[in-house]
């Protein structure tokens, strides 16, 4: 099979998605209004919600979203072989994580700005919305725990990428200073920012940082993400996410251009009939080791977290929002075939992927530094150091917006409970900070590698939550007379695939002896069906309502 051409078909499901479906989606389902007053406007405050320039803030946005799961997860997937992940990320963007991103962003938008989970009690009732959001928090926790363990191994392993992660906070903050006080347009920051920071990449590659261990980096990682989800948005998350999102893109532009000169061949298999002996099975398991890249529960949270906060119009969601999750499955489709047409030969790609857990970030890096080298001519070392900053950047992005979501979640809290202490964003963000280094360092010892104990969980309680989040937008559009069939069908399609994976890691819990993870499922798999059953009989009874007036009319 040919890389360029799966690159070039997987890019025209995207571009006619965009084009066409999200276009449709925009006009008939979410009616979106050029007037309508933004909560960036109506409670402008200059740090969480300030109206923000659509480019932006897109970049804001995909940046937050992307993460290094859209790396992992179809790095690990490609065991299957390339052709389910290929058509479960073009599809799933498409159909399901664009209508998903897009549609959070629009009723928060609609609705102060709230975020889904604190959406939830108008829509579906008080109970639904505290299981909710205890999801939401549980989801927060493992990103920002094990994004920290990510990021820090890639330091350790890759220390030429120290100095361009961190020199891209410098540059954020230069950018925010010229954009928002005084007043210069995009253009040269942009590409002034954009020079700085590929410099520092040639720099890394001949000065890479000191060996600190993955401890130190950790501790250092959450000092920095307290400090940053504490600014006003406009001096640090919002440049830096955007300035990140330019090199990012620029970085993938790269990746595909070596993959269109040299046309290397796909050397895995369209489906792997010699699939490792611990690799779980294809269906459902596929749709929860890819969530980001296809549709992701932690798309809502930051859809209706930070991005609805800064939406200039709503017209703006359309771009911002379905446009997000198509740059997160174009890396998704990048990391696809950097992981099976970066190796030389079928072996190779076969060594490598010896077992279920043998694929991530490694993965990507080493076979798309391949190809760079290959369709390129550039220096393996500088291509490898250009993927590993990319993978650093998106997953530091994410964890800045997730500390600072952690932020809102505890807040919510303390409104919803009468508790004005909660209400201190300090305070708020303290407790945000401290949980994870408890989940982090008191169940991983000094090494802090503590959110990998609950890891597991991730995949499926992502895609619940993603689920969950298209359930809230069904019954709000059911209420609201809207076609609902275009985010009903998603929905029972991705919680059908994530009961059922719950379901079999209940039983591999079990036959494994790990009783806090067999818990912690339960636990998860009672709430999810919960707010399923209280949220099928608010629909239902606005979905007879809606009959009932259109009887009378």
């Amino acid at each position: 099979m040919s890389a360029a051409l799966l690159a070039i078909l997987g890019w025209l499901g995207f571009f006619l998605g965009y084009r066409f479906y999200s276009r449709w989606i925009a006009k008939r389902v979410y009616r979106l209004r050029p007037e309508a007053v933004t909560p960036a406007h109506a409670y402008e405050d200059g740090v969480d919600y300030v109206p923000t320039k659509p480019l932006v803030l897109w970049g804001h946005h995909f940046t937050s979203v992307a993460g290094a799961a859209p790396i992992v997860g179809p790095a690990i997937a490609v065991i299957w072989g390339w052709l389910p992940a290929f058509l479960w990320v073009v599809f799933g963007t498409v159909f399901i994580g664009g209508v998903h991103d897009f549609g959070a962003l629009w009723a928060s938008v609609r609705n102060q700005g709230r975020s889904i989970g604190a959406l939830t009690e108008d829509v579906v009732g008080r109970r639904a919305r505290s299981l909710f959001m205890i999801v939401i928090f549980l989801v927060l926790l493992m990103v920002n725990a094990v994004f920290a363990v990510v990021i820090a191994n890639l330091f350790v392993n890759f220390g030429s990428s120290v100095l361009p992660a961190w020199s891209a906070i410098v540059v954020a903050l230069a950018i925010g200073y010229l954009l928002y006080r005084r007043g210069m347009g995009l253009l040269w920051p942009s590409l002034g920012g954009l020079a700085i920071l590929y410099f520092m990449v040639y720099l890394g590659d001949v000065l890479p940082a000191p060996e600190l261990g993955a401890t130190t980096w950790i501790l250092l990682l959450f000092a920095y993400a307290f400090i940053a989800s504490l600014l006003p948005v406009w001096l640090l998350l919002q440049p830096r996410d955007y300035i990140n999102s330019l090199q990012l893109f620029l970085g993938l532009g790269i990746l595909y251009l070596a993959v269109l000169i040299s046309n290397p061949t796909v050397v895995a298999p369209a489906l792997n009939p010699a699939v490792p002996a611990d690799a779980p099975a294809l269906v459902p398991l596929l749709f929860v080791t890819i969530a980001c890249g296809a549709i992701s529960g932690f798309h809502g949270l930051v859809s209706s977290g930070t991005s609805s906060k800064q939406l200039d119009k709503e017209t703006d969601a359309r771009p911002v929002g379905y446009l997000g999750a198509v740059g997160e499955g174009s890396l998704a489709l990048a990391t696809i075939l950097a992981t099976t047409a970066g190796f030389a030969t079928l072996g190779d790609w076969q060594e490598f992927y010896q077992s279920f857990a043998a694929g991530g970030v490694g993965a990507f890096v080493q076979g798309g530094a391949n190809i760079m080298h290959n369709g390129l001519g550039l220096p393996v070392g500088f291509a490898t150091t250009l993927l590993a900053v990319i993978a650093v950047l998106f997953a530091g992005t994410t964890m800045d917006t997730g500390v600072r979501l952690q932020r809102y979640i505890i807040q919510e809290w303390g409104q919803i409970y009468q508790l004005p202490a909660l209400t201190n964003r300090y305070v708020s963000t303290s407790l945000a900070v401290i949980t994870c280094l408890i989940l982090a360092f008191g169940a991983g010892g000094t090494a802090g590698t503590g959110g990998m104990t609950i890891w597991p969980l991730f995949g499926t309680t992502n895609q619940l939550l993603a689920a969950l989040t298209l359930l809230v937008i069904s019954v709000l559009l059911v209420k609201l007379a809207r076609p609902y069939w275009y985010t009903l069908v998603p929905l029972v399609f991705v919680l059908l695939m994530t009961v059922l994976a719950l379901l079999i890691q209940l039983g591999d819990f079990w036959n494994q002896g790990n009783y806090f993870l067999l818990l912690l499922d339960v636990l998860i798999l009672v709430a999810a069906v919960w707010v399923v059953l209280e949220s099928a009989v608010v629909f239902n009874r606005a979905r007879l309502e809606a009959r009932a007036e259109q009887v009378v009319e």
